[in-house]
């Protein structure tokens, strides 16, 4: 079971958001909290696995918070979930210490799929923002994730988006997501030479 707290400073997102990621069974909502100060006790007295963390709040906004939660309970994982896709915030929020980055207007199977994937210590990105941290990545495909990794030897071996969201347990959004990170990094703009340059690198990753 995946013990999560959900933070954001209206009432009603908050319910929302407990009943969306309570749906399948594997994931507790053991909390919530109104700002980034709420989130911050919430953490420290609950110890949850993963906080899904909105970032424009009153009084500690999740810029601010994510950096406690992530200094103070290094264990518990910070999702966020926001509105905004601009560079900026998305760089702040993972130079802070996010794992994920997530807009609210993702599918709720989605919302599910990045909380596990944080919970499991992988980094899920909304395909929208991904683009932004591709300039600071290592170049040459040597910044290449675990995962990012695996979505690229299976696409190699031929399966289609699907196939992989399957064999690894994650959504096609995922998928895509990844393997537009991993196009940029290694300097490819389709499957094919993806699979070429995934045959002749075998081993890259970060």
């Amino acid at each position: 079971m995946i013990r999560v707290l959900v933070v954001d400073d209206h009432a009603m997102v908050r319910e929302g958001l407990s009943a969306v990621l309570a749906a399948d069974g594997d994931i507790e909502v053991i909390g919530s909290a109104g700002n980034g100060a709420e989130a911050i006790h919430a953490v420290v007295q609950h110890a949850p696995d993963v906080v899904v963390m909105d970032l424009s709040m009153p009084v500690m906004d999740g810029i601010d918070a994510t950096r406690a939660v992530v200094d103070r309970m290094p264990q518990t994982r910070v999702l966020v979930l926001t509105s905004f896709s601009d560079r900026d915030r998305v760089w702040k929020a993972v130079e802070a210490g996010a794992t994920g980055y997530q807009l609210k207007d993702a599918e709720p199977s989605d919302l599910r799929v990045a909380v596990r994937e944080v919970a499991s210590g992988n980094t899920p990105l909304d395909p929208r923002v991904a683009g932004a941290l591709l300039p600071r990545r290592p170049a040459p495909g040597h910044g290449l994730s675990q995962r990012e990794r695996e979505v690229l030897d299976l696409v190699a071996a031929g399966m289609a988006n699907k196939q992989v969201a399957t064999k690894l347990g994650i959504s096609e959004r995922t998928v895509k997501a990844h393997l537009g990170s991993v196009f940029r990094q290694i300097g490819v703009t389709d499957r094919t030479s993806a699979a070429m340059w995934a045959r002749d690198h075998p081993h890259a990753t970060g």
